[in-house]
């Protein structure tokens, strides 16, 4: 089973940036294709980021596209999402997730472990 810890986050004003990492206990880290996903308070978790257990290919939500940057470390077992140009309506807790296979999706229901989350509050 993978353990997945995420940290980076805090409070920043519009216009900063942030990276977040999320430290993967498994070994074989490098057979998950990983995602980011992001939850507002009152709002459902909604998709961020992804990327292939190779690193690949990549896919953002539209409202990211062009300003977060998702990579991979396989040697360090770490999933990274560099998030540049934040704005208030960023601001939530972001969670990493692993799902077991080649290619990610946009659906959280295809990830099957989850980090505890890390809080990302973007004043304006």
């Amino acid at each position: 089973q993978v353990q997945l810890v995420e940290s980076g986050g805090g409070l920043v004003q519009a216009g900063d940036s942030l990276r977040l990492s999320c430290a993967a206990s498994e070994r074989t880290f490098s057979s998950y294709a990983m995602g980011w996903f992001r939850q507002a308070p009152g709002k459902e978790r909604e998709f961020v980021a992804a990327l292939t257990r190779s690193g690949g290919s990549t896919g953002y939500a539209d409202s990211v596209k062009g300003r977060f940057t998702i990579s991979r470390d396989n040697t360090k077992n770490t999933v990274y999402l560099q998030m540049n140009s934040l704005k208030p309506e960023d601001t939530a807790v972001y969670y990493c997730a692993a799902r077991p296979n080649v290619f990610y999706t946009r659906s959280y229901s295809d990830y099957d472990y989850w980090g505890q989350g890390t809080q990302v509050t973007v004043s304006s």
